[in-house]
């Protein structure tokens, strides 16, 4: 008899629709209110996750053409003009389990990145938010105890520079947002 195997995690990857030429870098050439926000994907036990993905999105301060560019020839992501802004981005964590994004600063009426992160062993993609700063009044923050919105907020870490590390699991687990489908 043979035994159903476990259900598939977030894969299979295609290598053909993942490869993001400039995905890290959101903000247009020049822009004068770049920021970087930075950290690293750790898993239950501490250690880093070298092999995820994060996708990024965050508020267009005015609706535009956008900058999403196919190759005519195969269809793939072609890479951005350089000067719209759509507020997404995608990156992947190094062997340190480390990522960079160069974007916008956020608007204080959605003063986050809006965050999904993709890895092995999650059977589903996990979302959340980095704070740059902390609002006055938040839906979302107002719900939770301090320490765990804690776990929401970046750091400053440098000029125009933000810390955002994200905990999958653990006693620094990092509050994941559930979207239930009706």
């Amino acid at each position: 008899m043979i035994l159903p195997t476990p259900a598939q995690t977030i894969g299979p990857f295609y290598g053909y629709a993942l490869p993001f030429p400039g995905g890290a870098d959101i903000a247009p050439r020049g822009h004068s209110q770049v920021v970087t926000v930075h950290g690293s994907v750790r898993d239950g036990g501490g250690d880093p996750v070298p092999d995820a993905l994060l996708e990024s999105w965050q508020t267009v301060p005015r609706p535009g053409p956008g900058s999403m560019r196919r190759d005519p020839v195969n269809g793939g992501f072609a890479g951005r003009n350089g000067v719209d802004f759509t507020g997404f981005g995608r990156v992947a964590t190094d062997a340190d389990g480390h990522w960079a994004l160069r974007t916008l600063a956020p608007p204080a009426t959605a003063p986050y990145l809006a965050l999904c992160v993709f890895a092995r062993g999650l059977t589903h993609h996990l979302f959340t938010r980095a704070y740059l700063v902390r609002p006055t009044e938040d839906r979302l923050l107002s719900t939770l105890p301090p320490d765990r919105a804690r776990t929401l907020m970046a750091t400053g870490d440098g000029e125009r520079t933000y810390r955002f590390d994200i905990h999958l699991q653990g006693e620094k687990e990092t509050v994941f947002l559930d979207f239930r489908h009706h």
